[in-house]
């Protein structure tokens, strides 16, 4: 009976153990799903270190428990995990998924779901974007310009939805960009030209004897117009969302060209007043009426006195009662706006912007769209609704008519107009130009053993300052990303607007404060400039992690890191580059090529090429 009694008791135990199992195995799951569809971040890692260095892109050693042998007590993870294959291309703040997994109320009549959409830090992908399968390093400039690495951006939508347009075409391992688009079929720089010819410039060039080098190219499609605006000296912003039109961005940044991720929907673009002298938009299928015609203000806020309006599309030509219909009413908006026919011709017209606020003093009472309010900043950008109002000048450019920048390239060296306004001198700005002209020659001279003339195309500046690291660069056949923080100081965040001597240069607002991911896709640069930018976040609420996986996001494989900052960050960033699968190029003490103080350290990484393990069967 006792043995009975036993046997019957281990019974129950083994019964009990085993319904516990099962109870917590069903919470370990249940839980984890729920972790999982709050965290995308977490459920997106799939690949780990292991399986790369079995591949032998990674070295080191295995068996350290994740503990890196430094001298400090800190454990340091000798890997970070990698976000699953299908999230190589992850824009965090623009991601889709995110909206649909979060049942944002967007209205997207109004492009809302094309705006920035930022998730919360216990969201966020603390995972390595993987290449997407095959990946290679991209083809260097000037010839990606006319052509890609297919595998690079596996996305043939376009080739075949844009076929008699000449927008892209596939040819075997690439894909080749003949210049064409929707509105000018057999050539941007043929358009280009007709454009130049109708506003009388000399030799239909359309830079007008440097008076224009800034354009915004609004629904760029793959950025051809700005493309072929680079050999007439003429930088442009080519903008545009991620919409139905696949990855249109993306191809033209993997080109060379200078692109952002944008739309035109309620709120302000990320530039400040007066920031370009041309805008573009070849049917761009922009309804430039709805809201009283707020879209159309948001660009007479960023054109400059005098900047013009080149807008392609079947309203400005075509017949029909609808489009004549538009026209009419676009015509009269203008014109209350101020704006004049420069040039009308075929399938385009060309509005200018006034010099002065003469115009506007002289209309009736009443008339739509009325001035903005005395308080409304003109500049400020970040996060900034739009408003369906006419910005005014203000009392020095109305006295100067006009901009008061110098020509191209005698603006480069010139000290902006409105130096002074922030408590700057001529002097200061020389200096500035001359420091950071002796720190990236030397910058080059450590770079050299790895570079060639055409190694670097795609540039950021992190913190722009001054402009002058883009400044510096003037006899490079580069563009630069200049970014300036939200949250930094006026003058700074306006600066590239009013020292517009940037070589092949755009302007962006980085929330560093904030740890947002920029609106880019992954693998977009070749080269980052982070000037104090680590010690900058310590005062904030970021974390330095984030801060070094979203740098390791927008670099190219293959492509640089230069890190100026105090000694105790450069040692921070040494304890991670395994884990980032980074490699050290150079160090130097900051202090030899100018006066900084001489704590500080130049720092020069290089990333490695690394495919996962699914990406590398794939491309076998």
């Amino acid at each position: 009976m006792r043995g009975r009694s036993d046997g019957v008791q281990k019974k129950r135990v083994i019964t009990s153990l085993c319904i516990v199992a099962i109870f917590l195995g069903f919470l370990y799951v249940y839980y984890g799903s729920i972790f999982g569809s709050q965290n995308r971040g977490a459920s997106a890692l799939e690949y780990g270190s292991r399986s790369l260095r079995k591949l032998g892109y990674l070295g080191g050693d295995e068996d350290t428990d994740g503990k890196q042998e430094d001298g400090d007590d800190d454990i340091i993870p000798k890997s970070f995990p990698v976000c699953d294959d299908r999230h190589s291309e992850l824009i965090p703040c623009l991601d889709r998924n995110f909206i649909y997994q979060m049942r944002l109320k967007l209205d997207l009549s109004l492009m809302e779901h094309y705006e920035r959409h930022c998730p919360p830090p216990e969201r966020r992908y603390n995972c390595l974007i993987p290449p997407p399968p095959g990946y290679k390093v991209p083809i260097k400039w000037p010839t990606s310009r006319d052509e890609v690495w297919k595998a690079n951006i596996p996305h043939t939508h376009l080739a075949h939805e844009k076929s008699d347009q000449n927008w892209m075409v596939v040819k075997g391992e690439k894909i080749v960009f003949p210049g064409g688009g929707t509105h000018f079929h057999y050539g941007a720089d043929k358009y280009i030209a007709s454009i130049a010819n109708m506003l009388n410039f000399s030799n239909n060039n359309l830079n007008n004897e440097g008076r224009l080098r800034t354009v915004l190219d609004v629904g760029c499609g793959v950025a051809s117009f700005g493309a072929y605006l680079l050999s007439s000296d003429i930088i442009a912003m080519s903008l545009a969302p991620n919409d139905v039109h696949q990855n249109q961005i993306q191809f033209a940044l993997e080109r060379g060209i200078p692109a952002y991720l944008g739309v035109l929907g309620t709120k302000r673009l990320p530039y400040p007043s007066r920031s370009f002298e041309l805008a573009h938009c070849s049917r761009c299928r922009i309804d430039w009426l709805q809201r009283d015609g707020i879209l159309l203000l948001e660009l007479d806020r960023l054109l400059r006195p005098g900047g013009y309006f080149a807008y392609s599309s079947p309203e400005a030509y075509a017949q029909d009662e609808e489009d004549l219909k538009i026209w009419r009413e676009m015509s009269a908006l203008v014109e209350r706006m101020c704006w004049r026919i420069a040039s009308k011709r075929n399938q385009t017209v060309i509005w200018q912007k006034p010099l002065t606020n003469d115009c506007y003093m002289g209309r009736e009472p009443g008339t739509m769209p009325p001035l903005c309010r005395s308080d409304d900043d003109p500049d400020a950008v970040w996060g900034v609704p739009m408003e369906a109002c006419i910005a005014p000048y203000s009392d020095k450019v109305q006295r100067v008519k006009g901009s008061g920048l110098a020509p191209w390239p005698a603006r480069l060296t010139t000290p902006p107009p409105r130096l002074a306004d922030f408590g700057y001198s001529n002097e200061m700005f020389e200096k500035d130009t001359e420091i950071w002209h002796r720190r990236v020659e030397n910058y080059w001279n450590l770079l050299s053993p790895k570079i060639e003339s055409n190694t670097l195309r795609n540039l950021m500046d992190m913190k722009a300052n001054m402009g002058s690291f883009a400044a510096a660069l003037k006899d490079k056949d580069v563009w630069v990303m200049n970014v300036v923080s939200e949250d930094g100081p006026k003058h700074l965040t306006l600066w590239i607007n009013f020292c517009p001597s940037l070589p092949l240069t755009a302007n962006e607002c980085l929330k560093l404060c904030r740890c947002e991911a920029f609106s880019t896709y992954p693998r977009t640069y070749d080269l980052l400039h982070a000037w104090t930018v680590f010690s900058d976040i310590e005062k904030k609420e970021c974390s330095s992690e984030d801060l070094l996986l979203e740098m390791d996001r927008i670099l190219r494989p293959t492509g640089f890191i230069i890190i100026r900052d105090k000694q105790s960050v450069v040692d921070f960033v040494k304890k991670y580059i395994t884990a980032l699968h980074w490699e050290l190029v150079a160090t130097a003490d900051a202090s030899l090529d100018s006066d900084e103080d001489g704590d500080h350290v130049v720092f020069i990484i290089q990333k490695k090429v690394w495919l996962t393990t699914e990406s590398f069967k794939d491309s076998e």
